[in-house]
């Protein structure tokens, strides 16, 4: 019988009951009670489909990521791209059976039926970790890209493969242990894997309209395919359009205001999808309440705070160096030179430090790290005063009282035992300490180092999981290890950078990895086919991140380095120049010299009490006016933390993303709603894989060529002036003197 027949059979659905219904009444309207579990999942489509996805993703999300607006093409790309895809195969392929030897009387077909929602759902888990779980390539690759890149430094192909590999598996086995009291209770939610959820559903429903999703999602990607030639490669202004910049050339003001890759934004707009998407990801899939947060404190920060403490207060010398950069200064407003100050051993040269001088940053730079230390402790104080007593009963909740139907369903299938997490989760721990022995000299931790970071996340991962299964809010951390490892092994930038990967990033990855599974649970696909197919495509994903990594940093002259790039090369890594720096701020400094008693910045500090305390501000408030409910809104996290990715992104990147979020969320979204809910997410991914097919034929078939045209399009946004200082007597090469 085929499987579609079996799925629509009666006799082979499961009912619920009033007491087994789920007790989240999100997951009672999104969430289908029904289940069969002939359909199969293991099928030829399945492995080619997903394979493909992976491979194809942890290439082009690698690729872009070297690029000044990284391409980040996610899951639900592939979500919406494989399904006319299986479609055509299930209606091609040959349906004859056939016995593959050693496998007994089992027989196999390549075509067991029509294409079925749990085969997509375990391609989007492949394709999902080609993208390292939303991150674009796996987080370590940029230890290798610094290492080579920015610190002139060797590290071979194998040790950079074990530290890809070993981080990505870690987080697996953290999440492999905390399956029971993060997926399977039912209280254990995880709103972010509702959207999935509906996008799956709305996929496989019938579509009988002429205009179906598959034909406008050709349609939107020949459109966005065509048009990236002109901002990729004949008219590259396009990208930023800063008219202030062009109105007022030789004003220094000015192109600090206009310029939307090196200042406010102010006038300046894209035309180009990759410039949209960079960063913060497809404004199409982000709800707009979600848009309207970032909004609030993204303009408190940039258009009240920055301008405040530039041109008001002078902050921290801020004159002396650019508004907006994530590049490090002296003193006199020239960008550090780092590797005077590395010595032979790789470590912190004291006395060529002291000889440079203190190191310096860019006004908004600063400002960014200061709310970054409020936002890591708003967000706990947040939670724990606004969700804390929901997080409380929701766990205890999870383990009492009865299953619900979606627990109930998945019984029939086999559970994942509990060893094959122990083993993987050992053999990666064995793995990395043989890294930090036997290669130290590469990776810089100490055996010790390992084992602390591996302590951190197994204790953080359980709580931060719940927060995020329950509130959809994760708490990042990343700070915190930095701040540790740097005040306890100051002087050794890669130990830092290997220790927050360790920790903090493996904690991540198991989040990533727990929300899949509950995606399946939800979805009722094997749970023995969720970790296979989970592992495979972590391997094969970190493998194809690095080799990727690899051969651009052998082939691109000068990758990364931009004051050496030719102008407008694409090639200038802004997610790597960040990550440089703050291995230079937390590992080689070290906080002491920065942020502590030896440094410009301690008042900063003062953000860690600030973030602690607002949140409770807020939530008495609400308890005082409890009929305001506007005050319950107040989400100072997000407020705080809005700009967490600027630097590298921009404010181009943000303003364009709010206008387009803004867009579709809230105007098509209310008034034509019908059709968002049909085309929405399809025409995100179709202009996601567009402009990556462009981008990647564009690439090996001119820029390896070295076949370029030069004209007035092609030279950048036009506000050269943005990066100079405005402090009196700062000489800067190519910046007007002020006297």
């Amino acid at each position: 019988m085929a499987a579609m027949e079996i799925q629509d059979s009666p006799a082979n659905k499961n009912t619920d009951t009033g007491e087994e219904v789920s007790p989240v009444e999100q997951v009672r309207l999104t969430v289908s009670n029904f289940d069969d579990p002939a359909l199969p999942v293991w099928t030829f489509r399945m492995w080619f489909l997903g394979l493909t996805s992976c491979c194809l993703l942890s290439f082009l999300n690698t690729f872009f990521s070297y690029r000044t607006e990284p391409l980040l093409i996610t899951m639900i790309s592939v979500q919406v791209a494989t399904l006319p895809t299986g479609k055509f195969m299930a209606a091609v392929l040959p349906t004859a059976r056939f016995r593959v030897p050693g496998f007994g009387s089992r027989e196999f077909s390549l075509n067991p039926g029509p294409f079925n929602t749990k085969e997509h759902v375990l391609i989007s888990i492949f394709a999902n970790a080609g993208s390292a779980f939303g991150n674009g390539a796996a987080y370590a690759v940029g230890i290798v890209n610094i290492v080579r890149a920015f610190y002139h430094r060797k590290i071979s192909f194998w040790a950079s493969w074990i530290l890809v590999i070993t981080t990505q598996v870690l987080g697996y086995g953290w999440a492999g242990l905390l399956r029971k009291y993060v997926v399977d209770p039912a209280h254990m939610w995880w709103p972010s894997s509702l959207v999935q959820v509906s996008l799956f559903r709305a996929l496989h429903e019938k579509d009988t309209q002429r205009m179906s999703r598959g034909k406008f999602f050709v349609i939107a990607l020949i459109c966005s395919f065509s048009w990236y030639v002109f901002p990729g490669y004949l008219f590259p202004t396009l990208s930023n359009l800063s008219l202030l910049c062009w109105a007022l050339p030789k004003s220094v003001t000015a192109q600090q205001l206009g310029s939307g890759m090196r200042g406010l934004g102010i006038a300046s707009f894209t035309v180009d999808w990759s410039v949209v998407a960079s960063y913060l990801g497809s404004p199409l899939i982000t709800p707009f309440f979600a848009i309207v947060n970032v909004m609030v404190g993204y303009t408190l920060i940039l258009y009240v705070l920055t301008p405040v403490t530039y041109w008001g207060l002078n902050l921290y010398k801020a004159k002396t160096f650019p508004i907006f950069s994530s590049h490090l200064y002296t003193s006199q407003g020239h960008v550090y030179n780092v590797t005077a100050i590395v010595n032979n051993n790789f470590q912190l040269d004291i006395p060529a430090y002291h000889e440079q001088g203190p190191i310096y940053l860019s006004t908004f730079f600063a400002v960014t790290y200061g709310c970054g230390f409020a936002a890591v402790i708003a967000t706990l104080t947040h939670v724990a005063a606004f969700n804390g007593r929901e997080i409380l009963s929701q766990y205890k909740a999870a383990h009492k009282g009865k299953e619900d139907i979606h627990t109930k369903l998945m019984k029939k299938y086999k559970d994942i035992p509990n060893w094959w997490f122990h083993v993987m989760l050992a053999g990666a721990l064995v793995l990395s300490l043989v890294l930090c022995i036997f290669m130290n000299d590469q990776v810089q931790l100490p055996w010790w180092g390992l084992l602390f970071a591996a302590g951190m996340a197994l204790i953080f991962t359980l709580p931060i999981s719940v927060i995020t299964a329950t509130t959809n809010q994760t708490p990042g951390l990343n700070i915190i290890t930095e701040y540790v490892m740097g005040i306890i092994y100051p002087g050794r930038p890669i130990a830092n950078v290997c220790f927050k990967t360790f920790g903090y990033m493996s904690m991540t990855q198991a989040v990533s990895f727990l929300n899949d599974f509950k995606l399946g649970h939800y979805m009722k696909v094997p749970p023995r086919s969720m970790f296979i197919v989970q592992f495979v495509g972590t391997i094969l994903a970190g493998s194809i991140n690095l080799g990727v990594a690899w051969w651009l940093l052998n082939t691109i002259e000068n990758i990364c380095q931009d004051q050496l790039l030719p102008p407008n090369s694409p090639w200038t890594c802004p997610n790597d120049r960040v990550f440089f720096d703050a291995s230079v701020i937390w590992g080689l400094v070290g906080p002491i010299r920065i942020f502590g008693q030896l440094g410009n910045y301690s008042k900063l500090n003062w953000c860690f009490l600030i973030g602690a305390l607002g949140p409770i501000l807020v939530w008495l408030l609400h308890k005082c006016f409890p009929d305001q409910k506007w005050i319950k809104l107040i989400n100072l996290p997000v407020v705080f933390g809005s700009t967490a990715m600027m630097p590298p992104a921009t404010s181009l990147n943000y303003n364009s993303w709010i206008f387009f979020g803004i867009v579709f969320n809230f105007f098509v979204f209310r008034y034509r709603k019908d059709w968002w809910k049909r085309y929405n997410y399809v025409l995100s991914a179709a202009f996601d894989a567009g402009l990556a097919f462009m981008g990647v034929l564009l690439y090996f078939t001119l820029s390896m060529e070295n076949i370029s045209i030069s004209w007035w399009g092609s030279n950048g946004e036009h506000c050269d002036l943005a990066t100079c200082p405005t402090a009196k007597g700062v000489a800067v090469d190519g910046c007007p003197l002020y006297s």
